[in-house]
């Protein structure tokens, strides 16, 4: 089968843990991916898959990081963009950001992240410095990606709405709790964030919030047909979280599992979810 619109996957990572270390890797759980993970192992299920370019995100509080994978981009091919890290609490950071941006593969910096589940406040998001630092994200033209769960919510709700200019994408829907079959917490907090129009949100990291072992698209179904609901075609992207989605099943797996989980949507739509939002949200023709 061909696709006349790019495909593109709005998130995926590479790591090294013989390079560095990486605290979310620890556990027993964590073995089957506890690996280096190269561009070279994804060229493979992205030639498969017909995925034409893929959005790169930040997996540590490392601006090395940050800029590596901005070289990485630079000399794969089809890393079309990079979400690294900067510390929005630094008195720096827009300095810090100028220097990621104007560096030589800075044009490959799309957005920021931050691990903000893994904060002990969960008004994290709500903080004055950590708003100056969103201040400078937005006035440098970047989006930015939320890492959060249902109890930072609230505080990305407010965040958002601080915002109006600056583009924000939701991870993993929130990571609601797939495995329980219902999250009332988060099914009375995300529609609130849904109504901000400037989020998008990425229906990624969905086959990990459920049974690793025996998870179906019917499990998934129910969220994301919420999630449809509330944010509109017009915003929702595909994102493999490849490699931590090889924990509960391969690249065509997700892929599938997705395409069998969303409502029912036209070709024009697919085409919507599966690249041309992530294209428009990250602006990653202008790269």
């Amino acid at each position: 089968m061909t696709h006349a619109a790019s495909r593109i996957d709005a998130h995926h990572h590479f790591w090294d843990p013989a390079r560095r270390s990486y605290p979310w890797l620890d556990g027993e759980a964590m073995a089957p991916v506890r690996r280096a993970f190269t561009p070279d192992d994804l060229r493979g299920p992205l030639g498969q898959e017909q995925i034409d370019g893929t959005v790169l995100v930040q997996t540590l509080s490392s601006p090395q990081e940050t800029r590596e994978f901005l070289e990485l981009a630079a000399a794969t091919g089809f890393v079309r963009g990079v979400v690294g890290w900067a510390d929005l609490t630094s008195p720096s950071v827009a300095d810090d950001l100028d220097a990621l941006v104007n560096g030589p593969a800075g044009r490959w910096l799309v957005g920021l992240r931050h691990q903000v589940h893994d904060e002990p406040d969960p008004d994290w998001l709500a903080r004055a410095d950590v708003r100056r630092g969103l201040a400078a994200v937005q006035q440098r033209g970047l989006s930015y990606d939320l890492l959060v769960r249902a109890r930072e919510l609230p505080a990305a709700v407010d965040t958002v709405r601080e915002f109006p200019g600056l583009q924000f994408v939701l991870d993993h829907i929130a990571k609601p709790r797939i495995a329980d079959g219902r999250d009332d917490r988060w099914s009375e907090r995300l529609p609130a964030l849904a109504a901000q129009p400037n989020v998008a949100v990425k229906l990624s990291g969905l086959v990990t919030e459920a049974d690793w072992a025996t998870w179906s698209p019917r499990d998934l179904r129910p969220f994301v047909s919420q999630v449809a609901a509330w944010f509109g075609v017009e915003r929702l992207m595909f994102g493999s979280d490849w490699p931590v989605c090889l924990l509960a099943g391969s690249y065509h797996a997700v892929l599938g599992g997705l395409a069998e989980a969303l409502p029912a949507l036209s070709p024009a739509e697919l085409d919507q979810v599966f690249g041309l939002n992530a294209l428009r949200v990250y602006q990653l023709d202008e790269r």
